[in-house]
């Protein structure tokens, strides 16, 4: 008899698990490459400057939502054992999401925090609280910073925080800056020249069937094995689930993953099509013919309609 309690355990362990792709290795070498290493080549929890001005540089990474990005970094710099706390428990490397209200203030304040020091004023000019940083990340001997979801702190006050990067790159206690957000990320670094020549990049691309559809099917039968459920026997399904995960590689691992939860809730031993269609549709809230599992050309599903056409779509609705 198939044990479900143990099923819903291994379901569990999985969820706590990393599925490794190239990707991590990628950013591993852009992050490992902001640090200074040395006469044995080893890497050092300092921040490396350049030859030339003395500057340290940054990495930028960028990613539709659902793609895996925070992850990504957030596993890469847990990982660097030189980044880690020092024993009494002192940070090397401050990492922070973009708070709300996403304002310069707010951010500088935040990372503030994270560093140790909760009680900074906030009625201080933003330049002050800027020094009182850089104060502190050269007093703990701070090498990298990770501002996570960045973009809605730059489309909040672009140049106060282009200026504010630069600044925190230069000079002594200069600190390597890691970015994460959205498209919309790059397109502001982009826009500063001087803050462009500081960063490299990488964009985690869609997936895409042909390509990825054998991997993504791997990692499939191995979840299954693992929790004890049979595979499901349909061979399209690769496809449907990229299209309704919006090809982004995390979306698609959290799909799998509450479509083997409903099959065990219903106590069904065997991954099926109506597993996935659930699942979809609790994400979506769509009806039968709106749910990329069930409709037959599931590919012309338009899984993000701009907000116009939901708006018009629900007025035809109701008429």
């Amino acid at each position: 008899m198939f044990d479900f309690h143990r099923a819903e355990q291994a379901l569990e362990g999985l969820r706590k698990l990393h599925v490794g792709t190239d990707r991590d290795a990628e950013v591993a070498t852009h992050i490992k490459r902001l640090l200074a290493k040395d006469d044995q080549r080893n890497l050092t929890p300092v921040a490396k400057r350049t030859p030339d001005l003395g500057e340290t540089r940054g990495f930028m990474l960028t990613g539709e939502p659902g793609s895996g990005k925070s992850h990504l970094v957030e596993r890469t710099l847990r990982k660097l054992s030189v980044l880690q706390p020092r024993e009494d428990g002192t940070p090397r490397c401050l990492q922070s999401s973009v708070p709300s209200p996403a304002t310069f203030k707010s951010m500088i304040l935040q990372l503030l925090k994270e560093s140790g020091y909760p009680n900074a004023n906030p009625r201080k000019e933003n330049w002050l609280l800027v020094q009182d940083l850089r104060y502190r990340l050269e007093l703990l001997e701070i090498s990298v910073i990770w501002i996570d979801e960045a973009q809605d702190l730059f489309c909040a006050e672009r140049k106060p925080i282009l200026r504010a990067l630069k600044s925190l790159m230069q000079g002594d206690g200069a600190v390597a800056v890691v970015l994460s957000g959205t498209e919309e990320l790059s397109e502001v670094v982009r826009s500063d020249s001087q803050v462009k020549r500081r960063f490299t990049a990488m964009t985690l691309r869609g997936l895409v069937e042909q390509v990825d559809g054998g991997s993504f099917q791997t990692i499939l039968s191995q979840y299954c094995q693992r929790v004890g459920l049979e595979e499901p026997h349909a061979p399209d399904l690769i496809g449907r689930v990229f299209h309704g995960a919006r090809y982004r590689f995390g979306r698609c691992i959290e799909l799998l993953l509450m479509a083997m939860e409903i099959a065990i809730d219903r106590e069904e031993a065997q991954l099926t099509v109506d597993h996935f269609a659930a699942a979809y549709a609790m994400n979506e809230s769509c009806v039968a013919s709106e749910n990329v599992f069930y409709a037959e050309k599931y590919w012309l599903i338009e899984t993000d309609p701009k907000p116009e056409e939901l708006l018009s779509s629900g007025k035809k609705r109701k008429r």
